[in-house]
């Protein structure tokens, strides 16, 4: 996935997230969390992407998390920009991480990672 800065860690598990850290259901399949913040106008370019994303694809679910409203996460998950967005595994293992607007084929290809 494509964004300003694309943080590809494939050796090595990422963090596990569950549905009470999230404060969301994760999807069947893979989940994308977005983290925004209010006057951020990619984050809402952002939303639409995986909105679409998550319509098409059976099982994955988009989550999207306010930065402001959740300091403690972004805290611990490292989230330096909005959006930053996590793809995540049935598990919730984050599999890619990626800060800045994303392609929609870009989000596609790396729940290929995920599923």
């Amino acid at each position: 996935m494509r964004g300003q800065h694309d943080d590809r860690r494939p050796a090595a598990p990422g963090p596990r997230l569950d549905a009470a850290g999230l404060g969301a259901e994760l999807g069947a399949r893979a989940t994308l969390v977005q983290f925004s913040s209010a006057f951020c106008a990619p984050c809402r370019a952002t939303r639409r992407v995986l909105d679409e994303v998550a319509g098409m694809v059976p099982g994955v679910v988009h989550v999207e998390i306010d930065a402001e409203a959740r300091l403690e996460l972004v805290r611990a998950l490292g989230v330096l920009k909005t959006p930053t967005v996590f793809v995540l595994d049935a598990g919730g293992r984050v599999v890619r991480r990626a800060v800045g607007q994303p392609r929609k084929a870009d989000v596609i290809a790396a729940l290929g990672e995920a599923v």
